[in-house]
């Protein structure tokens, strides 16, 4: 439940069109809702703006569904994120509305597009194509989140001049996340150009020595830019997230 939603509750018992009794049986569950293998927060959205996002690694099918059932009934948009393509199949069958994206491993239902109501543009950026999964997961995760989002593929330092070409795009965004692997130097460079917040994001994208992304994550934790901020490896989704509660800070 949201804050639009829970006004508009009130607002009906406030003019009569809702009892009491009917409110407060939609307040039940309001806290969290115990489903024996779950306890869902649906008092998220009103704590943090946006919905319980589900993990769906490790989960079987059945779980997924049954937490989605519940979900639904109460909030406008649900993301599952790490969800592999037989598992979303599964939920699909279920629940027809649900959108796969298979190259970001998301799950989305969602009632309609989320108008923006950040206060600028999210840029996201990835060193080599790649890398474009985990982008795929950050621009999704922030779009649901209410926010304009632009991507920009394949310009790491390999071939800088292709970064610069995009220095316009580059110096409008209020936020920028960029994901790298290999060396992970494109955030710092990145970071260098612009005065925004850099959201570094290291994939597990190289050669043996990248050790499934440890280099890359180490480098960008001893960035000379001061400006950045590095999340986990391949955790597109949290630096989607970040980036949407930065972008709002300022629609507060």
């Amino acid at each position: 439940m949201n804050q639009e939603t829970l006004t508009k509750l009130l607002s009906r018992v406030a003019r009569g069109s809702l009892s009491v009794a009917d409110a407060s049986t939609q307040f039940k569950d309001l806290s969290f809702e115990d489903i024996d293998f779950a306890n869902i927060d649906h008092h998220r959205s009103l704590r943090k703006g946006f919905p319980e996002v589900i993990f769906g690694q490790g989960k079987t099918s059945a779980q997924i569904i049954g937490i989605l059932e519940r979900m639904i009934l109460k909030e406008e948009v649900i993301l599952v994120t790490r969800i592999e393509k037989e598992k979303a199949g599964d939920v699909q069958k279920v629940l027809p509305a649900a959108e796969y994206f298979e190259d970001a491993r998301l799950l989305r239902i969602q009632e309609k597009e989320p108008s923006p109501t950040g206060f600028g543009k999210i840029l996201i950026i990835t060193a080599g194509t790649s890398d474009i999964p985990v982008a795929r997961e950050a621009a999704l995760t922030a779009r649901a989140m209410g926010n304009e989002v632009e991507t920009l593929f394949d310009v790491g330092v390999a071939g800088i001049h292709r970064l610069f070409a995009h220095r316009d795009k580059i110096f409008e965004a209020c936020v920028i996340i960029v994901v790298a692997g290999m060396e992970g130097a494109l955030p710092s460079v990145v970071a260098g150009m612009v005065k925004a917040p850099v959201i570094a994001v290291p994939t597990s994208i190289g050669y043996g020595t990248s050790f499934n992304g440890m280099t890359a994550l180490l480098g960008m934790l001893n960035s000379c830019s001061s400006n950045i901020a590095v999340v986990n490896i391949d955790n597109g989704f949290g630096a989607g997230y970040m980036a949407s509660s930065i972008n709002h800070v300022s629609a507060v």
